[in-house]
C-alpha cells in the first residue's frame, strides 16, 4: 500500500532531484514483477513516474538496480528508464523512482533490433575481469559477484555453485541431487573450456524485462548485470521463450557464437532454473535434474 509517509518521501526525492516544487498527482497500478509493487504516479508538471517499493526487501535491492541501469545506459547500446532516485521512508519501506516509459506496439523489426543492440551491449561493455563492482540480486535472490579472472572459477563460485548450495540448504538436496551437482561442478573445466572476454549482459532477460517504447523501440527494464561470458544472457531468454529466430539471427549477425554455444547455454539456464526452483518451489525441479543428468 503506498501510504502518505512513502508518497511524502518520494516527493522529497523527486523535488530535490529536479530542483523544485511539484504536487503528486493521480497514480495507476501496473506490475512491478513478483517481488515489489508497483505504480505509475503523474505530477503536476507533466513528469510521470514509475515508482516500485518493497516492505521486505533485501539490502540495496534498489541501489544495485540503480547500478545495474546505469551500467547499461553507459554503453549506449540499449535504452533503460532514467533513473530518479531511490531510498527509504521513515517506516523503513525501500523504493525506487524511474521515469515512466511510455509503451507502444513493438515496431516491426523489434526483434531484430533488439538482438542487434545487444549484441552491441555485449561488445561495448567490456572488463579486465568476471564479476561486477558490487554483488546484486537474480529477483530477490543474492547474486555475489566478486572479480575472478577466471570464468570457469567465477560460474563455479559464484553462479552455478551458489545455487547449488542453496538448493540443499532449501532441502533439495538428497542423494540423487547432490551427486548430480557434484559431478556437473567437476565438469566445468571442460563444458566451459572455448575462450571466453567479460562482457557486460543484462543477466535477466526475459519477457518481463524488456518492453517497447513510444516509437515501437526496445527498452530493458529490472538488470541483474555483471560481466560474463555473453553467452550466458542467453540461458534466461531461452528459458520462457518469447523471442523468435530473428532475434537470435540479428545478433548472430553482430556477433557469431562460438561453436558448442547450445550446450553451454544449456548450462547457463540450468542456473536461473535452479534460481527458480530456490525461490518458487519443486515445480522446477525435475528441469533442473534433467539438465544436470545431461551433463554429469
Amino acid at each position: 500500500m503506498l501510504d502518505s509517509e512513502l508518497l511524502a518521501s518520494i516527493q522529497q526525492l523527486v523535488e530535490k532531484k529536479i530542483g523544485r516544487s511539484i504536487q503528486l498527482g493521480p497514480t495507476r497500478t501496473v506490475s512491478g514483477g513478483c517481488i515489489n509493487h508497483a505504480i505509475i504516479l503523474e505530477t503536476d508538471i507533466g513528469l510521470s513516474l514509475f515508482v516500485k517499493w518493497n516492505e521486505q526487501a533485501p539490502g540495496s535491492l534498489f541501489e544495485c538496480e540503480t547500478d545495474g541501469l546505469t551500467a547499461i545506459r553507459l554503453t549506449r547500446s540499449l535504452r533503460v528508464p532514467e533513473v530518479i532516485g531511490s531510498g527509504v521512508s521513515a517506516h523503513g519501506v525501500q523504493f525506487l523512482v524511474l521515469e515512466a516509459i511510455q509503451t507502444a506496439a513493438p515496431g516491426a523489426h523489434f526483434e531484430q533490433q533488439l538482438g542487434r543492440q545487444l549484441a552491441e551491449l555485449h561488445r561495448h561493455g567490456v572488463a579486465e575481469e568476471f564479476g561486477f563492482a558490487r554483488s546484486n540480486f537474480i529477483g530477490s535472490t543474492p547474486q555475489p559477484n566478486r572479480w575472478n579472472s577466471s570464468w570457469i572459477e567465477f560460474w563455479k563460485s559464484c553462479r552455478l555453485g551458489y545455487q547449488l548450495d542453496l538448493a540443499r540448504n532449501n532441502g533439495y538436496g538428497d542423494h540423487r541431487f547432490s551427486r548430480l551437482a557434484d559431478r556437473v561442478l567437476d565438469r566445468m573445466d571442460d563444458l566451459l573450456s572455448h575462450e571466453v572476454q567479460p562482457a557486460l549482459i543484462h543477466g535477466d532477460l526475459w519477457s518481463g524485462n524488456y518492453l517497447a517504447d513510444e516509437k515501437g523501440n526496445p527498452v530493458l527494464l529490472d538488470p541483474a548485470v555483471y560481466f560474463a561470458d555473453r553467452e550466458a544472457e542467453f540461458g534466461m531468454t531461452t528459458l520462457f521463450g518469447g523471442l523468435s529466430h530473428w532475434f537470435y539471427d540479428a545478433y548472430q549477425e553482430i556477433w557469431p557464437m562460438q561453436a558448442g554455444s547450445d550446450d553451454r547455454i544449456e548450462i547457463y539456464r540450468l542456473y536461473h532454473l535452479l534460481n527458480h526452483l530456490n525461490l518458487f518451489g519443486t515445480s522446477y525441479l525435475a528441469d533442473c535434474l534433467q539438465i544436470m543428468q545431461k551433463y554429469a
